[in-house]
């Protein structure tokens, strides 16, 4: 089930202030950049770079999601592995709100999300 309107809206605004403050200086974004997309109850986080054969094609590599889960009010974190499978994050598999989250992918404290 996806969000409602104001959710939605909510997320976008807390994500995107997130990435505009990861975002690297704009003379490196065309070599290395960062987005999101929110997909039903789940928002990704990922890098976008230029393909390393095809370098006028762009290419996402994930660093971190996150799923609410509304019944049990909280969010689950995960990271993906070098088997590019989603894996719960093993230090803090949920959290309570958006913003802990976030505030786990900065910190990044075991090298998960952003290497």
């Amino acid at each position: 089930m996806a969000f409602n309107d104001i959710e939605q809206k909510r997320t976008e605004k807390v994500v995107g202030a997130f990435i505009e403050k990861r975002r690297p200086p704009p003379h490196i974004r065309p070599e290395l950049d960062l987005g999101f997309r929110i997909h039903g109850q789940s928002v990704e986080i990922f890098e976008i770079r230029p393909m390393w054969q095809a370098p006028d094609e762009k290419m996402e590599h994930p660093v971190a999601k996150a799923t609410y889960v509304k019944t049990q009010r909280v969010w689950k974190v995960y990271w993906q592995r070098a088997d590019l499978k989603w894996h719960g994050y093993p230090p803090a598999p949920q959290v309570k709100s958006l913003e802990e989250f976030l505030a786990l992918v900065d910190k990044d404290e075991h090298y998960c999300f952003f290497g």
